[in-house]
C-alpha cells in the first residue's frame, strides 16, 4: 500500500478525495495537514486518519508518508509540489497544474532533479471506464473518422469570497473547468492543437471569466467548448465521426454510486452502453499508487500537464488580443 498525506482540507478533499481514497485498493490515507489544525483534527476524526498536522511543512517531514495529494488553491500548486518533491514525496496535484505554462515548465524542470519521484496532474475523468471506452471506440474507428468534439461544462457560483472567483490566484471558468475541455480534446484526438481562438465574458467586479467559449484546431479535426461559472449547472460531451456520434452524459463528475451511460448514435439506430458504479477518484489513486509500487511510468506525465497549460495560455491570449493564436 502507498501511504498518502493530504495538503489542505478543501471542499474537494472533504467531499470527493477522502471518501475515495478509503475505497482504493493500493492507497491509504495516513495524515492530513492544514494551516488550521482544528480543521485538520476534525477531518482526521471524521475519516479515521491516524495523524493530523497544523502546517503543510510538518506533514511533509513525516517519513511514514510516501505520496501527497495537493488540493491547495491554484497559485500554490507548483510551490508545494516542488516542496513535496524536495521532501521525498510522490505528488498527485489538483488541476490545473499551475497558473500558466511558465509555471508548469518551472515544475517540470524542478522534477527532473527527482527522477525516482512521480508527479501527475489530477484529471480524474480519464480513469473512468466510460472515458476509457470512449477513447477505445475512437481508436478502433467505430465512429468512423472523428472530426469534431463539442463539450460544455458549467456551474453557478457567485460567492466573491470563493477561490474560484478570485482572478489573482487562478480563478475563473477556463482555469477551473475549461481545462477539462482542453484536456479531453487533446485526449481524444491524441495530438496537440495547432491553433486556438477564444471569446470571454468577464465579471465586472471579480474580473474572472464567467463565460468562455473556445475553438481548437487539430490536424484530425476541430474541438469547440463553452464553460461557465455563472450558468445553470450542466455538462455534456459529444464526439462526432463520419459514421457515428458518441454522447457522454456526465463526462466530468460521474456519480460514484450510480451507473454511467454513454450513447452511440449511428445511421441504423442508437446503442446505449452502461458502466457499473465506480469512484473515478479511487481509480486515479490506484493507478498512481500502482505506478509507484511497480516502479513504472505514469500514464500521464508532467509533460502532458505542461502541454495543457500551453493551450490554456493561448486561449487567454486569444481573448485578450482577438483572433487566432498559433500553438
Amino acid at each position: 500500500m502507498i501511504r498518502w498525506g493530504f495538503l489542505n482540507t478543501s471542499k474537494i478533499a472533504r467531499e470527493k478525495l477522502l471518501p475515495a481514497i478509503k475505497k482504493a485498493n493500493t492507497a491509504e490515507i495516513v495524515a492530513i495537514g492544514s494551516s488550521d489544525i482544528a480543521r485538520a483534527k476534525t477531518l482526521a476524526n471524521q475519516f479515521d486518519i491516524p495523524k493530523f498536522y497544523g502546517s503543510y511543512h510538518e506533514l511533509l517531514m513525516d517519513e511514514d508518508i510516501d505520496a501527497v495529494y495537493i488540493s491547495l488553491p491554484n497559485h500554490l500548486h507548483v510551490e508545494w509540489t516542488i516542496k513535496s518533491l524536495q521532501a521525498g514525496k510522490h505528488v498527485l496535484c489538483e488541476k490545473p497544474i499551475g497558473l500558466n505554462e511558465q509555471d508548469a515548465i518551472k515544475l517540470e524542470k524542478a522534477a527532473e532533479a527527482y527522477p525516482n519521484l512521480l508527479v501527475m496532474e489530477a484529471f480524474m475523468y480519464r480513469f473512468h471506464p466510460q472515458w476509457i471506452y470512449a477513447r477505445d471506440l475512437v481508436k478502433k474507428g467505430e465512429l468512423g473518422t472523428v472530426k469534431v468534439i463539442q463539450s460544455f461544462f458549467s456551474y453557478n457560483n457567485q460567492d466573491p469570497n470563493n477561490i474560484r472567483n478570485k482572478v489573482d490566484i487562478g480563478g475563473g471558468g477556463l482555469m477551473d473547468i475549461g481545462c477539462y475541455c482542453v484536456s479531453l480534446s487533446r485526449h481524444v484526438f491524441d495530438e496537440e492543437p495547432s491553433s486556438v481562438v477564444a471569446q470571454m465574458q468577464r465579471h465586472p467586479d471579480l474580473k474572472t471569466d464567467v463565460i468562455t467559449s473556445g475553438m481548437l484546431t487539430f490536424e484530425k479535426g476541430i474541438s469547440t467548448f463553452t464553460c461557465s461559472t455563472q450558468l445553470m449547472p450542466y455538462q455534456r460531451v459529444n464526439i462526432f465521426g463520419d459514421k457515428g456520434r458518441l454522447e457522454i452524459e456526465i463526462p466530468f463528475n460521474a456519480i460514484p454510486d450510480q451507473q454511467s451511460r454513454v450513447k452511440i448514435y449511428r445511421p441504423d439506430g442508437v446503442e446505449e452502453k452502461f458502466f457499473n458504479p465506480v469512484d473515478q477518484y479511487s481509480l486515479q489513486f490506484d493507478s498512481f499508487s500502482n505506478s509507484v509500487l511497480n516502479n513504472k511510468p505514469l500514464e500521464y506525465s508532467i509533460k502532458d500537464a505542461v502541454a495543457n497549460m500551453r493551450v490554456i495560455d493561448k486561449l487567454f491570449e486569444s481573448s485578450a488580443k482577438g483572433g487566432w493564436m498559433m500553438i
